[in-house]
């Protein structure tokens, strides 16, 4: 594959490869390094991409990029049409450290910008599983429809979800309309807000990687923020002083912790399967 993609990257670029390097860049695709005469570049490859894989993130990275908030790596080129899907960006230096505040200041002034719709118009990615989308007016409907019902269904289908938590998951489906809200601002969210997918350039300047775009509840995505950790107080705090939390925040947050948690259930097995079990007899009993 290496003869072949250094054609893909001279071809796009039109310089020669000086270097190409394998490096750790998450589970789903192979990460490479790649050095030319005069750039630095980043290239994910997945030799069987499901349909518009890279395209997905492509779109979500030029969302977040327009809402001139916070950086995204520059996008150089993508192909999602091949036998070898990729997707080349520009390389970012990381450095370990940064003011994490200025992240969550970052963060809250993305979800500052709104839609009058919630959900997303295409079909998105969680991981490798595909996130079917359309887009409503009500955010617990686009919830209950689109996202908690899909995992289930997702979950049904493996056989990670049967007999009682299947029983439970559909009872508090019945009630997502009542537990959550209906109208809140549809901000602009990552989607999948975790510590891999950001990060500080070498300037100390935050950048978030890999999104899953949607319009959605913003508390929706500090959630997902709260529920493996990696983000310090001084996120939080950088995100209070630009965006508020809402007092309901505290009674939906394991609600929507829920969605990730079913996603890593029907991605990793049963080890996640106690947190789910635990979430729902929370809200159903």
């Amino acid at each position: 594959m290496s003869n072949r993609l250094d054609k893909i990257i001279s071809d796009v670029t039109g310089e020669s490869i000086n270097q190409l390097k394998a490096v750790s860049g998450g589970d789903i695709n192979d990460s490479y390094y790649v050095q030319t005469m005069n750039q630095e570049y980043f290239v994910k490859v997945n030799k069987q991409g499901p349909e518009a894989f890279f395209n997905r993130e492509v779109e979500g990275l030029h969302k977040i990029n327009e809402t001139n908030t916070i950086n995204v790596p520059s996008v150089i080129d993508v192909n999602d049409h091949d036998d070898l899907s990729y997707l080349i960006l520009e390389w970012i230096d990381a450095q370990n450290h940064g003011d994490e505040r200025q992240l969550g200041e970052q963060i809250g002034q993305l979800h500052k910008q709104t839609h009058d719709y919630f959900g997303y118009p295409h079909f998105t990615y969680v991981g490798t599983l595909k996130q079917p989308n359309d887009l409503y007016e009500s955010w617990n409907k686009y919830y209950r429809d689109q996202r908690l019902l899909n995992q289930i269904q997702i979950g049904e289908s493996l056989g990670v979800i049967k007999d009682e938590r299947q029983r439970k998951a559909y009872q508090l489906l019945e009630r997502i309309e009542y537990l959550t809200p209906e109208k809140p601002d549809a901000s602009y969210l990552h989607g999948d807000l975790w510590s891999g997918n950001w990060m500080f350039s070498k300037d100390g300047d935050p950048y978030v990687l890999d999104p899953s775009f949607l319009f959605g509840d913003r508390h929706f995505e500090l959630a997902f923020t709260e529920l493996f950790g990696g983000f310090s107080n001084k996120f939080y705090e950088g995100y209070r002083s630009t965006n508020q939390i809402e007092p309901y925040y505290s009674d939906v947050k394991p609600l929507y912790q829920l969605f990730y948690l079913l996603v890593h259930l029907n991605i990793f097995g049963e080890v996640y399967g106690a947190s789910v079990d635990r979430i729902v007899n929370y809200y159903v009993g």
